[in-house]
């Protein structure tokens, strides 16, 4: 079955840290440039962090640069996200997101709340 499967989402409170991972299966993951991207009610999605195929380069919405740090393991078919330093306003569903041209993949998302 071709899906992503996120998680790792839950309540920390401000300046705390939290590890979301994004399990793939049903199709070559290492061929794909993998991202993360999250929303809040009312709002567009938002792309936050993205890696290449290989793990050779990433890039990252300037408001988690330093914060955040995306990365892949390939052999495990896996694309996580490690947040530290996590503020209120990363409060959002975060969605994982493969990125196979004309048949893009997402998976289901995963809920970060971040209060105190």
């Amino acid at each position: 079955q071709v899906q992503l499967v996120e998680s790792g989402g839950g309540l920390v409170q401000p300046g705390g840290s939290l590890r979301l991972s994004c399990a793939a299966s049903g199709f070559t993951f290492s061929s794909y440039r993998m991202s993360w991207y999250r929303q809040t009610p009312g709002k567009e999605r938002e792309l936050v962090a993205a890696i290449t195929s290989i793990g050779g380069g990433t890039n990252y919405a300037p408001s988690v640069k330093g914060r955040f740090t995306i990365s892949r393991d390939n052999p495990k078919n896996t694309v996580y996200l490690q947040m530290n330093s996590l503020k209120p306003e990363d409060t959002a569903v975060y969605y994982c997101y493969a990125d196979r041209g004309a048949r893009p993949l997402w998976g289901q998302g995963t809920l970060v709340t971040v209060s105190s």
